[in-house]
């Protein structure tokens, strides 16, 4: 039981169940523009893209030169660095080497099986070409641009942007304006909620030289960065109101607001010097995502 717990945690849950979200957000979408889904092909792109998260963050995990380190500063969480489910008391470094391959290969021979089966396959093609190059620049060397300050960034535009933009072109030939202005606002959102998770282990970052956007801008810009992409993300939520995003499907994101809000006074109580509880906020930071993307998906399965 021991190993099944570290081996979850070495998967980071978060990242995928975040995938799985936007991937359904982009299904329920093609749902509501045609009144019909493409099982099968949900199926194999949900399967295709968790296979190819879980392989890359295997391998990132494996490559990490911080996986091996056991600093008391840091905050081993399920959410943010790294897990620290690899050790001498924990999981054998091999293990995420062998899993990433593993994933990967079942990746690659999902991508032979779905390719004949599909109507756009130059567009889906393409998306999935994008998506395993953008991994792996992300996790491997020599680029591992996790460890460069803009992964945080690149991790964003894969979830948020990518993912649902192939669960789309599954169930549709083309790309529709309403897909875009789903994601820029909840893009902003995840790499606020990104930021907010490198909060706890700032000082741990600094001592080991990590690089990470929030050390690239430092702490305080860091603080004003988080509310500015809140902010920015409701902002971008009623542009998209007036440019044409259905009423009965944009009204309920309001029930994120004041949970948002709450997230931004929280930052700036800290930035004032409050002691910060940073469980709170890295919970509140995930709320806000979380829900703001459930109900997207909601409200477009149901209209």
């Amino acid at each position: 039981m021991k190993n099944i717990r570290q081996f979850i945690r070495l998967s980071r849950p978060l990242h995928i169940l975040s995938a799985i979200l936007v991937y359904l957000l982009g299904i329920s979408l093609a749902h509501y523009l045609t009144g019909q889904i493409d099982w099968k092909n949900l199926v194999y792109g949900l399967a295709w893209i968790t296979g190819l998260l879980l392989g890359t963050q295997y391998l990132n995990e494996y490559f990490d030169p911080l996986s091996l380190t056991k600093d008391p500063v840091r905050k081993h969480t399920p959410f943010s660095g790294v897990s620290g489910a690899i050790g001498p008391a924990s999981l054998p470094r091999p293990v995420a080497l062998w899993a990433g391959l593993a994933c990967l290969a079942f990746t690659a021979s999902l991508t032979i099986l779905i390719t004949p089966m599909l109507e756009n396959k130059q567009a889906v093609l393409f998306i999935f070409g994008v998506i395993l190059l953008a991994e792996l620049l992300y996790a491997l060397p020599p680029f591992r641009l996790v460890s460069s300050g803009y992964g945080e960034l690149l991790m964003s535009i894969i979830i948020v942007a990518l993912v649902p933009a192939l669960a789309f072109l599954m169930q549709r030939p083309d790309i529709h304006r309403l897909l875009a202005m789903l994601v820029f606002p909840l893009t902003t959102l995840h790499i606020s909620m990104l930021l907010a998770l490198e909060f706890p282990d700032y000082a741990a970052d600094i001592k080991q030289e990590k690089r990470s956007m929030l050390i690239r801008i430092g702490w305080q810009r860091g603080m004003l960065f988080h509310n500015v992409l809140i902010l920015l993300s409701f902002v971008l939520f009623g542009l998209a109101f007036t440019l044409g995003l259905p009423l009965s499907v944009a009204w309920p994101v309001i029930f994120v607001l004041p949970v948002a809000l709450y997230q931004v006074w929280m930052m700036n109580r800290i930035a004032d010097g409050a002691k910060p509880n940073w469980n709170i906020l890295i919970l509140i930071s995930i709320a806000t995502f979380i829900l703001a993307a459930y109900i997207l998906t909601f409200a477009f399965w149901t209209h």
